[in-house]
């Protein structure tokens, strides 16, 4: 689930491993959870609910999954309580990283996200001290090959869509936080499927790694983020070629 709009970053949410799925699987299974016990089990009245049950299904979470986690929620009245918490920082030669959590220990989950940064050439900093060099926008990842590129922007934008991008018959849509799930919903009607569903902090601008062993460390740093069951997603700056 690492956000960042490169094609590259794109076509390796395509390519995930049967167990990076499972991982991913239980993630969402988490957010589903924490969203039901905060609005309730009706996706209709729990605009958050919705939107989580509409990145589980672009990451082919089977609906099956997706009714038992939220009927298992809304009957619990104990269990783990889990808070959403943003951390910043940097990786090697200030590579700007972005990473939301979601822990019932925060003392455990900062203390894996230290030890990574510290491990590939990064460090852990403060609140505010990278979020500057992104923004906040609704990001839908498609597959078009049964469609126009023209025809896909054309319903985009009347969707509601701020913006469009397009490399072969991958698009990536573009819109305003408040108005993600209204767009998602309005291109579904239409017959379009997603690959990747979510409110993304995009890049405003990019850091270019030039060393090889710069290169391996961001590499690693992203896969060790990506392995931690306390982290959701992952956002960077990095200039992936």
């Amino acid at each position: 689930m690492s956000g960042h709009s490169k094609w590259s970053t794109i076509k390796r949410k395509k390519e995930k491993t049967d167990s990076q799925r499972a991982k991913i699987f239980t993630k969402i299974g988490r957010e589903i959870a924490v969203a039901v016990r905060e609005g309730g089990p009706n996706p209709t009245d729990n605009s958050k609910l919705a939107g989580i049950i509409a990145k589980a299904k672009a990451n082919n979470v089977p609906n099956d999954n997706v009714e038992r986690i939220i009927k298992k929620a809304a009957g619990e009245t104990g269990g783990a309580s889990y808070e959403e918490i943003l951390y910043e920082g940097y990786g090697p030669s200030g590579v700007a990283v972005i990473v939301e959590t979601l822990t019932d220990n925060r003392n455990r989950t900062a203390g894996d996200l230290r030890h990574y940064f510290d491990k590939n050439g990064g460090n852990l900093g403060q609140n505010g001290c990278v979020a500057f060099l992104f923004t906040r926008q609704g990001q839908l990842i498609a597959e078009g090959e049964d469609v126009s590129e023209e025809q896909f922007m054309e319903d985009a934008l009347e969707a509601g869509a701020t913006d469009f991008f397009a490399d072969d018959d991958v698009f990536d849509i573009r819109t305003e936080p408040a108005d993600f799930l209204a767009v998602q919903e309005a291109l579904a009607a239409k017959g379009y499927t997603f690959i990747s569903t979510e409110i993304a902090y995009i890049a405003v601008t990019e850091t270019a790694l030039t060393d090889e062993e710069d290169v391996k460390k961001m590499e690693r740093l992203l896969e060790m983020l990506e392995d931690n069951d306390d982290v959701q997603s992952v956002w960077h700056n990095w200039q992936e070629n």
